[in-house]
């Protein structure tokens, strides 16, 4: 309670303000007195700062003071209703004072901006602690990555609410690590209200966003095209159903293990989006026919892509396919244990796959000849095939297969162990006139015999040959193909063992337009032989050349190489036996276009090398370094000063 009379102090004796002495050593410093009411007299020095900023009154003996009033004493409620009246630079300054300021602010959709504030003109966003994740789209739209720690509501927030002037985010993504803070349902929630114009949206190993998260996305981002969600199992059929009601302008749909989607959400996805040309389901234990037959037959004519991976789904699913998808032109099948050889005969006689262009079938044991004869008649117009884990798949399939597909350009086939050299050779002398690459990995049934080649017209279409990891492949084959294409150029012969020299003779004498790349990568049994034939033969066409781990490599064929091989932009000659006479080979060539050198592994090459190595650098895009311990540390060190254009592995 106030005193209801004037306080007064003295400057002497035992009513001093200070006991012991006057405040002023000069009593006409008592001027200095200045009245706040009838109340109080109080001294305000000049020129000094008061010390209680606070109003203050003097309540009996002690003093009392007022608490300050501050706007963080007002509810959540009332500040939302402040910040949406403002404008939006008032409002993106605000959200930079405080995280819970800016929580509030980012929850603001722009229907609840109030109409007289010039947000949606002035919004200058804030001075974004996100802009090292900025992208810009071709759209002009921004795009934004968060991964790892970086990856929390707060962030979201924030960038709800930077790209605000900018049109809104066009892309997220989102790369979770399950750490202690993550992004929640909150957070998402923050982009939907601040990001209407959200087309992109990719979710990957978050187990803290749920339906709640998704479905506010659905509301509020009504633009999304594309929706990638990898490992978030707290979502459900129910926040697809979300997607479905509000998001109809869906294009992509990704969804991998996901244990609690099912066919439900996917049948809502097929009826309610009528655009949706992708789709790609991996291990989610609840798909099942239904789902998949609901989603292809809905979109039947719009469907392009369809990939189908580790899925509880059987023939039902492929016949469905075979009929309706006429605007397939991409079809990836994996790991399906439930389809049969029917299926797959189903499926290509179902006459829908008219458009189909590429076709990936792997580990499947209902991949038999039957079914791969029926998929070759029933989709006639098929360019791409690839072939993986067909253990039951023999020559007659592949022969059949190759009569029947009369518009194949690139076929690869990988651990398809019944193949044998005749299938591989019956391939080429039957195939249609457009095959241009062919690719064998791990088909440890071909052997290296005389096939006895039918006289017949030869595979004149095919440019490209590679053969990976086949230990069986040897010179008899490898003569037989220089005999059988002459217009190889790219040809790959990698961890081949039993090929020599005498094996390439053939395929370079009968290669007719030159050879522009060859891949020798791991054939211990080539010598210098192989490289001055191949120079000497196709010097002038030569563009890259891979001989790492041919240890019977010397300077010899650097030197042919430098002679003979002008246009030579890539070499790879690590692990060879190469020393520091044929690296001065090679930097004295003339007219020499190398761009990228791999010494990685020459134990042989010494710091005698730098100069020619410096000299060779000037031109030098790339040059590998690695395990050359007779380099020391230092002399690379130099030159990577010397070479600040080139990219020096060591």
């Amino acid at each position: 309670m106030l005193l209801s009379t004037n306080v007064h102090f003295g400057l002497t004796g035992r009513d001093d303000f200070c006991p012991g002495g006057s405040i002023y050593s000069n009593p006409k410093e008592s001027s200095l007195f200045r009245s706040l009411g009838h109340q109080v007299d109080v001294c305000f020095p000049l020129l000094k700062r008061p010390r209680i900023s606070a109003p203050f009154v003097f309540g009996g003996e002690s003093i009392v003071l007022k608490p300050q009033s501050s706007i963080e004493a007002l509810p959540d409620e009332c500040l939302f209703e402040i910040f949406r009246r403002s404008g939006g630079q008032e409002r993106s300054a605000c959200a930079c004072v405080s995280k819970r300021w800016l929580m509030l602010v980012s929850n603001i959709s722009r229907d609840e901006i109030c109409s007289s504030s010039d947000s949606s003109k002035h919004e200058t966003g804030l001075s974004e602690k996100e802009a090292d994740d900025q992208e810009i789209e071709s759209d002009g739209c921004p795009s934004r990555s968060l991964e790892g720690k970086k990856a929390t509501d707060v962030r979201l927030a924030s960038i709800a609410v930077g790209t605000a002037s900018r049109g809104g985010l066009g892309k997220l993504s989102i790369r979770g690590n399950n750490s202690a803070r993550t992004v929640t349902n909150l957070g998402l929630r923050a982009i939907a209200r601040g990001c209407p114009s959200l087309k992109v949206l990719s979710l990957w190993n978050i187990s803290t966003i749920g339906d709640e998260g998704l479905s506010e996305i659905a509301s509020g981002c009504h633009l999304l095209e594309k929706l990638d969600l990898c490992k978030c199992p707290l979502i459900s059929d129910k926040g697809l159903l979300a997607v479905a009601k509000h998001c109809t302008n869906l294009t992509e749909l990704s969804i991998e293990s996901c244990s609690r989607i099912g066919n439900e959400g996917l049948q809502a996805i097929g009826k309610c989006c009528p655009n949706l040309s992708s789709i790609s389901i991996k291990d989610c234990s609840l798909v099942g026919d239904q789902g998949i037959a609901s989603l292809v037959s809905s979109t039947s004519y719009v469907m392009k892509k369809v990939q189908l991976q580790a899925l509880n789904i059987s023939d039902v699913s492929l016949a469905v396919i075979g009929h309706y998808g006429r605007a397939v032109t991409d079809l990836v099948l994996t790991g399906l244990p439930n389809v049969s050889e029917r299926g797959f005969w189903i499926m290509g006689n179902g006459h829908g796959l008219q458009k189909l262009k590429s076709l990936t079938i792997s580990s499947f044991q209902g991949i038999t000849d039957l079914g791969l004869d029926a998929i070759g008649k029933g989709c006639p117009n098929m360019k791409h095939l690839c072939l993986r884990k067909g253990a039951i798949l023999s020559d007659n399939g592949l022969v059949s297969f190759a009569k029947a597909a009369p518009s194949l350009e690139s076929l690869q086939l990988e651990e398809c162990h019944r193949i044998t050299q005749f299938g591989f050779f019956g391939l080429l002398l039957n195939c249609g006139a457009q095959l241009k690459s062919l690719t064998l990995v791990s088909c440890f049934g071909i052997k290296d015999s005389d096939v006895g080649l039918p006289s017949g017209s030869p595979c004149e279409s095919l440019q490209s040959l590679s053969i990976r990891c086949c230990p069986g492949f040897g010179d008899a084959n490898l003569a037989a193909l220089g005999e059988l294409c002459p217009q190889l150029q790219n040809v790959e012969f990698s961890g081949l063992g039993r090929i020599t020299d005498d094996g390439f003779l053939p395929l370079f004498e009968n290669s007719d337009s030159g050879l522009l790349n060859v891949n020798v990568r791991g054939c211990i049994n080539l010598t210098d032989k192989f490289v001055l034939s191949l120079a000497e033969q196709h010097g002038w066409t030569i563009d890259m050349l891979n001989l790492d781990g041919c240890r019977k490599i010397s300077d010899t064929s650097l030197v042919a190489i430098a002679e003979n091989c002008p246009l030579l932009s890539d070499l790879n000659i690590s692990k060879c036996s190469i020393t520091d006479t044929g690296v001065a080979a090679i930097a004295c060539a003339d007219q020499f276009n190398l761009q990228i050198l791999s010494l990685s592994g020459c134990s042989s090459v010494s710091d005698k090398s730098l100069p020619a190595l410096g000299k060779l650098g000037q031109t030098l895009a790339g040059l590998n370094l690695q395990h050359c311990n007779a380099i020391s540390s230092n002399k690379i060190g130099l030159l990577v000063e010397h070479l600040p254009s080139c990219d020096i592995l060591f």
